[in-house]
């Protein structure tokens, strides 16, 4: 593994294959020509089939391609990495982490105090029992989906004295120019390079500018990734405790 090269990936990506509003040839070509990203995950929700996909395309665009997906289990959101299978929805968070194990997978808890997160707004006291009890490998201490900024202070101070897993930021990207807006430094610049520095614990999450610019643009588009989530209402579903915390 290099010893000199920091580079930078997006560890979270949506594309029209669940709920993002960009189909995965758009994506790798926006990551390819306006970031410096050489790695990204698709990370759809409870789906693979648009991060194998974009796996299939990655030499055209000369940016590598981790085949991951969002899960959602009866607690919240588990990003599955490396994977070679299909996780189903519906399981805990805890089963949900053992299948991606068994694949020789890295599980992540995305947005972790957010309302689809595994530990929610109030969750802060179940941070360190989940470590020891649930065996994920990192958790996402940055995440560029605007309104996230509280969750994501707070996961940044639970994180800040070590907790014996990974440190990984994403974009959560819906919209194509959301891509690469948050992101994980690692050491070396493959996907090998990116899981090895994960197992070692020396990533560590950044944001890129625009925040504001950003967050119009969702607004404008929260019709159509509303759309989106109707039409791929099965691979969209949410866990029972998010949509009850959306219907209060």
């Amino acid at each position: 593994m290099s010893t000199q090269v920091w580079s930078k990936a997006d560890l979270h990506i949506h594309s029209m294959h669940s709920d993002g509003l960009a189909s995965v040839p758009e994506i790798l070509e926006y990551a390819a020509s306006e970031t410096d990203l050489t790695v990204i995950a698709i990370t759809d929700h409870n789906t693979i089939e648009g991060a194998l996909f974009a796996k299939e395309l990655e030499e055209m665009y000369d940016i590598e391609v981790v085949v991951g997906e969002e899960v959602s289990t009866t607690e919240g959101h588990v990003l599955g990495l490396f994977l070679t299978e299909e996780i189903s929805p519906g399981l805990t968070p805890t089963e949900t982490i053992r299948r991606i194990s068994e694949q020789g997978g890295i599980a992540i808890i995305p947005h972790p105090f957010s309302a689809r997160g595994v530990f929610g707004p109030f969750g802060r006291s179940r941070l360190a029992d989940a470590v020891r009890d649930m065996a994920f490998n990192a958790l996402e201490v940055y995440n560029s989906v605007p309104g996230l900024i509280w969750a994501n202070r707070l996961a940044a101070k639970m994180f800040s004295g070590g907790l014996g897993v990974a440190a990984v930021g994403g974009s959560d990207a819906h919209v194509l120019r959301a891509v690469g807006k948050g992101y994980t430094v690692f050491r070396g610049s493959t996907a090998e390079e990116l899981r090895a520095s994960i197992d070692a614990l020396e990533t560590h999450a950044e944001a890129d500018r625009g925040g504001l610019a950003l967050a119009f643009r969702y607004m404008r588009s929260i019709p159509q990734i509303r759309r989106r989530q109707a039409f791929n209402q099965e691979r969209c579903k949410v866990s029972r405790r998010s949509m009850a915390s959306e219907r209060a």
